[in-house]
């Protein structure tokens, strides 16, 4: 199974841990040579270290998403050392944790956080889009999946950017989609839930603004918290031939809450 991944080539953003290890790694099991992305160097080459260990080829490359001639350089040095981009993964992001953005509704949001949320969730994926659609176009083919989250499906008090920013991760997912269906991209978003071992969940629980045994109990539908691997499965499948007829798909990953 997944045979369409060997040899092929993964660019994956926010890749020095949480969700972006997560997949950079499976892809990398699954025979990938992956482009591991983020701004720093040292938790991208663990990241690189695990992918290689995987079965994978991988190499860190520098990217800033929410600077534009950052992401071109990063999609053009990818292209430079394996020859193409035929999958990417948007993941890269940041919002509300109660340790570097606090929770806040919008009459409380500072224009220094609103920026730097969207900026970085919204802009930083229209870079990415960009770049990535412009090499995928030449190839003829390929297949992308934007990171948005149950906060863009639904929206939350005290999420007063995060949760613009990820509706919108969604509408230019859609946006992308329609633009290039027929030229033989796929563009989907995943929509993950409360997720266990990223970093914005662990700031979250650290600064005590979030309590895992409430939201199962009282927020997640199914009571259970998602794992990083739930992410990396829903990724696979979008990316996969087993869904070369969805594009333009938010999928929920989040044990019901999307309800």
């Amino acid at each position: 199974m997944f045979e369409e991944f060997k040899g092929k080539v993964l660019f994956v953003t926010g890749a020095a841990s949480g969700m972006g290890r997560s997949v950079a790694v499976r892809f990398g099991s699954l025979g990938c040579k992956v482009a591991v992305t983020a701004r720093k160097e040292e938790k991208a080459a663990e990241t690189v270290e695990l992918v290689k260990k995987a079965g994978g080829d991988a190499m860190f490359v520098y990217c800033d998403i929410s600077d534009e001639q950052s992401v071109k350089a990063a999609i053009d040095r990818t292209v430079e050392a394996y020859g193409s981009v035929d999958y990417a993964f948007n993941n890269a992001g940041c919002g509300a944790d109660g340790v570097n953005i606090p929770f806040a509704p919008l009459t409380e949001v500072t224009e220094e956080d609103w920026l730097k949320v969207i900026n970085t969730n919204l802009t930083g994926t229209f870079h990415c889009l960009k770049y990535e659609l412009i090499q995928m176009n030449k190839q003829g083919h390929g297949a992308i999946v934007n990171t948005s989250s149950i906060g863009g499906l639904k929206m939350a008090p005290a999420f007063g950017a995060y949760g613009p920013s990820k509706a919108g991760v969604i509408a230019i997912t859609m946006t992308a989609a329609v633009e290039n269906s027929k030229n033989g991209i796929r563009v989907n978003a995943i929509c993950p839930g409360p997720t266990e071992g990223t970093d914005l969940m662990k700031n979250s629980i650290a600064s005590g603004t979030q309590d895992t045994e409430f939201m199962k109990e009282h927020i997640i539908p199914d009571g259970k918290m998602g794992t990083t691997k739930n992410i990396e499965d829903g990724v696979v499948f979008l990316m996969s031939d087993m869904a070369d007829h969805i594009t333009g798909m938010a999928l929920p990953v989040c044990g019901g809450m999307q309800m």
